[in-house]
């Protein structure tokens, strides 16, 4: 197969330039474009200039369309209401979406859903293989542990995040859901204070931390009388995304159109 032509999305924000890097140092990859929002002070840029790599006579633009018609794959990690356009865009062109953007409401994932009737879509909280496997082992230690046993959910990411709790963190609440069998939305606690009375037997809790320039820690805390059983991943930095979205933009390539996951991709 031929070289795969990946685009980034959002390419001057910190996850767009670590895409950019990952893309460029990828075999098999080709650096096909990268665009931002219009305004933006890096629009005719060189993107690898802006990514410390180094000139590649792709500048940098602002028509999202032209660089879904250039690509394979795009590569996007940007903002809600950005990624439902990008969705209708990878469908009219039948290029692969790989979406990593956390903050989506899920009436807005029916959007996604229905690009990925059309074309093939990778939609996941995140794409470290760790957290997946974090993931994974949240859902069976979940169903194994009794309903003594309670469940908080604890992350902490950089004081520039603005959505809480993380897509992540969402996540593993959902794994820990399907592991006791029961609807996150019927059992999550985002929030605590002032008198809040006893925790509810069989709540999933969350607790988001913000600070620094923390990449993202997360927790699951399983928790009973006199015993604690914890999971715990720490990312070190944003290259651990970048490779998974390349990852599964060369998985997807060729695939039939449907939203897949890092399961999939993945072969879990």
């Amino acid at each position: 197969m031929s070289v795969c032509r990946i685009g980034v999305v959002g390419a001057a924000g910190r996850m767009g330039q670590m895409l950019v890097r990952t893309i460029a140092q990828t075999g098999g990859c080709a650096l096909a474009g990268g665009t931002e929002k219009k305004g933006s002070p890096a629009l005719g840029r060189d993107l690898g200039e802006i990514a410390g790599i180094g000139a590649v006579q792709k500048k940098i633009g602002d028509d999202p369309a032209a660089l879904f018609a250039a690509c394979d794959a795009v590569l996007d990690f940007t903002a809600p209401g950005a990624t439902l356009e990008h969705a209708a865009l990878a469908a009219k062109a039948g290029k692969v979406h790989v979406i990593g953007t956390t903050g989506i409401e899920p009436a807005q994932v029916k959007q996604i859903e229905a690009a990925a009737k059309r074309t093939a879509v990778v939609f996941a909280p995140n794409f470290s293989v760790g957290v997946y496997l974090m993931t994974r082992l949240t859902e069976q230690v979940a169903g194994i542990l009794g309903p003594d046993w309670d469940i908080e959910i604890l992350e902490m990411h950089h004081n520039k995040k603005v959505d809480a709790p993380s897509g992540t963190a969402l996540g593993l609440g959902e794994a820990a859901a399907r592991g006791r069998k029961v609807e996150l939305a019927r059992v999550a606690q985002r929030g605590r204070d002032g008198i809040t009375g006893p925790r509810r037997a069989g709540d999933i809790g969350f607790a988001a931390l913000r600070g620094g320039n923390v990449v993202g820690d997360h927790s699951v805390i399983f928790a009973a009388e006199n015993e604690r059983v914890e999971l715990v991943h720490r990312a070190a930095g944003r290259e651990i995304y970048a490779r998974g979205a390349v990852r599964a933009a060369l998985w997807a390539r060729g695939k039939p159109p449907g939203l897949y996951t890092m399961r999939d991709v993945l072969g879990f």
